[in-house]
């Protein structure tokens, strides 16, 4: 088994794209290499890789927010450009779907791709994804390779315990390459695998 190196300045973009790495981890190094540390953690990979093979910052991506909408929401306001989920809009939200509401990643995303369309046209969207929720399995978002793993792990493995899913989860995050869960990660609990 390969160790996973040292984040330090020595390493090359292409080894260090190939562990994983905690968001915490990342934003200390680029911290004491005196770069700009803000940013999702997809951002701030790119970033240490971008300087790791040119000694290039990159600087932080631009981030683009409009305050809530003056005035009071109703269902034929129209939804505008680069939406700031805030506390009117869930206030609103609240009122026409109920207290259950919350502001999930797809319902998110919808609304920053549908600008335009009326806060009615949300209300249903809103419903549509909740169904869609219940018949299919969640696209979870590549910086949450962890949780990705854990879900994977007990979809194959049903009856295993959460520590056996972790420990299969360590082993499998300081290897180099794809941190997607494999039978063969079942090794890390000592078991044979084909």
């Amino acid at each position: 088994m390969s160790e996973r190196p040292e984040l330090t300045p020595g390493l090359d973009g292409q080894t260090f794209l190939s562990y994983y790495w905690l968001k915490e981890e990342l934003v200390r190094f680029l911290k004491a290499q005196g770069l700009p540390a803000s940013g999702g953690k997809e951002e701030l990979t790119r970033r240490i890789a971008h300087w790791l093979d040119t000694g290039e910052a990159l600087p932080p991506a631009a981030r683009q927010k409009t305050a809530a909408p003056a005035g009071t929401l109703t269902l034929d306001t129209i939804i505008e450009e680069n939406i700031v989920c805030s506390e009117v809009h869930r206030a609103f939200f609240t009122g026409h779907i109920g207290k259950g509401f919350t502001f999930n990643v797809a319902f998110q995303k919808w609304l920053k791709s549908n600008a335009g369309k009326t806060y009615a046209d949300a209300v249903a969207a809103y419903g549509q994804i909740l169904a869609r929720k219940k018949t299919e399995k969640t696209q979870i978002g590549r910086q949450f390779e962890y949780n990705t793993y854990i879900r994977d792990f007990f979809a194959a493995n049903p009856g295993r315990t959460p520590e056996e899913a972790i420990a299969c989860w360590k082993y499998k995050k300081s290897l180099p390459g794809a941190h997607r869960y494999e039978q063969a990660d079942l090794a890390a609990l000592g078991e044979k695998t084909d």
